[in-house]
């Protein structure tokens, strides 16, 4: 395993995000149009030594906090929210490691992570009652443990060095089994064909009588009979996406009204505006967009907060209930306000907005889609049953 630089404090991380972004920004337009696998992006994106930010100190990391972990995924979604929902999997398998690996996985797989290996997603599945009924199954067979199973919504599997796949043992039991993507058996397809994130290439996997080293299977179900913040700490992940996209748009529209949009004549006429920027129906409208992307930025960062108070481990249901519904909140929240800037910002530019050189659509598109398999009505009802009723919020993945 090569060695890559890990950054060691806060701000060098942020400051190594903020350059992979500017990086990676060129390309963004070709990369939703085409949808085709990032490779060269993704393969920089494991040698920045990012992947590497949560992996705890005792295990060689730097162990850095959530505040850090959602300003990293914040700055990179501005640019670009497909690469940056690509580690999304990566960070929650490496607290799963962190909270309920045995010595030998976090040895193992924590090694691969500091030498620029990303897990990869494969969790959900098509066909059940809900993404959850899963039909994958770990069984004891020909003197060894089988993998068998067909995935979706893999993200980041594609590229990844390792996969964690869930699946149901012989007793029945959730497990979470880290097979080598390369490994005999596993097959992950770019048939990943949406109308929003396309560079996440979130398509299947699939598991055909695959060998599992025994020592690389965690009892995940454990891991949700206990007070956990592995649901809560994906979640973050996900509310930075979506802040990101909401900060990307509002800085697209700023600098399409400043550069190509025209002002509505009535504005001329009326002798308000000889520019975009200038009509006051705009700069109140583009001014309402700023406050709600300002709320969102500030609903994640103190929920980022929040799971740094309540840490990996919270003491009881209570802290983990703490965490969860700060995290609902601001992943509700920023959902909306993503969909919102992304939409609005054909209202403020214009007719001339729309052309597809642009790729503005870009936004709204990658917005609905990554808000779609998370319902933002599920958040709110948590968070109002929890400030209402007192009831603590369900303890999953999702929360």
């Amino acid at each position: 395993m090569t060695a890559v630089a890990v950054p060691g404090s806060s701000a060098a991380a942020i400051a190594t995000a903020r350059d992979f972004a500017a990086s990676i920004a060129d390309g963004v337009i070709e990369r939703d149009r085409t949808g085709k696998v990032p490779s060269a992006e993704l393969k920089a994106f494991d040698t920045s030594g990012l992947l590497a930010i949560t992996v705890p100190t005792e295990h060689g990391g730097p162990g850095l906090p959530a505040t850090v972990l959602a300003e990293v995924i914040r700055s990179i979604a501005m640019v670009d929210p497909a690469i940056a929902q690509v580690p999304q999997g990566h960070f929650l398998m490496v607290d799963v490691l962190a909270v309920f690996g045995s010595a030998y996985q976090q040895r193992r797989l924590f090694g691969s992570v500091l030498s620029g290996g990303r897990l990869g997603n494969a969790v959900a599945e098509r066909g059940g009652r809900h993404a959850q009924d899963l039909k994958t199954r770990l069984s004891r067979a020909d003197g060894g443990v089988r993998l068998n199973g067909r995935k979706y919504y893999a993200t980041g599997a594609i590229t990844s060095r390792w996969i964690g796949a869930s699946a149901l043992d012989d007793e029945g039991h959730l497990v979470l089994a880290f097979v080598e993507r390369d490994a005999p058996g596993v097959t992950v397809d770019d048939d990943w064909n949406v109308m929003g994130q396309r560079a996440t290439v979130s398509g299947t996997a699939t598991f055909d009588d695959v060998l599992v080293e025994p020592g690389l299977i965690v009892p995940y179900e454990r891991a949700f009979q206990v007070p956990q913040q592995l649901g809560a700490r994906a979640q973050l992940v996900h509310a930075a996406i979506q802040v990101g996209i909401a900060g990307g748009a509002l800085s697209d529209a700023r600098e399409f009204i400043r550069t190509r949009a025209r002002p509505f004549f009535e504005a001329i006429r009326g002798g308000w505006a000889e520019q975009a920027c200038d009509d006051p129906y705009t700069i109140s409208h583009f001014g309402r967009l700023a406050v709600r992307v300002r709320a969102a930025e500030e609903l994640l960062a103190s929920a980022a907060a929040t799971l740094d108070e309540v840490t990996r481990s919270p003491r009881d249901a209570g802290e983990a209930a703490r965490g969860s519904v700060a995290v609902a909140e601001a992943k509700a929240f920023a959902s909306e306000a993503a969909a919102e800037v992304a939409s609005d910002l054909f209202s403020l530019s214009g007719a001339s907005a729309a052309d597809e050189r642009y790729d503005l659509s870009r936004h709204w598109r990658n917005a609905r889609t990554h808000a779609s398999h998370d319902p933002v009505a599920w958040k709110y009802h948590h968070v109002g049953n929890y400030l209402l009723n007192d009831v603590l919020p369900p303890n999953h993945g999702q929360l």
